[in-house]
């Protein structure tokens, strides 16, 4: 299981910073982490691979657009969470 407020704290900019991108990517990815450990024992389990591609997805696009906006905070958010990361866009 994941703890929400342990994340929030160690990816927030401010105090009470809940909702920002790199936070929102945070959590994503602790939940991405969590359904991957239960579906390597639940290999039936459809309906939870298809929850783990539609948070794939939503973590893609946060990350798109990180990398459009803040793009060296995109390095050190992917670099802090070991996510791979694409070809760089060109601008």
């Amino acid at each position: 299981m994941i703890d929400k407020q342990q994340v929030i704290q160690e990816h927030a900019k401010a105090g009470n910073d809940t909702g920002s991108t790199a936070v929102q990517v945070a959590l994503l990815t602790a939940r991405i982490n969590n359904l991957s450990v239960h579906l390597g024992t639940n290999k039936k389990d459809k309906a939870g691979q298809r929850g783990l591609q539609l948070l794939n997805g939503q973590r893609r696009r946060l990350l798109k657009y990180l990398e459009r906006t803040d793009y060296d905070g995109y390095i050190a958010l992917t670099d802090k969470l070991s996510i791979r990361r694409g070809q760089r866009i060109v601008r």
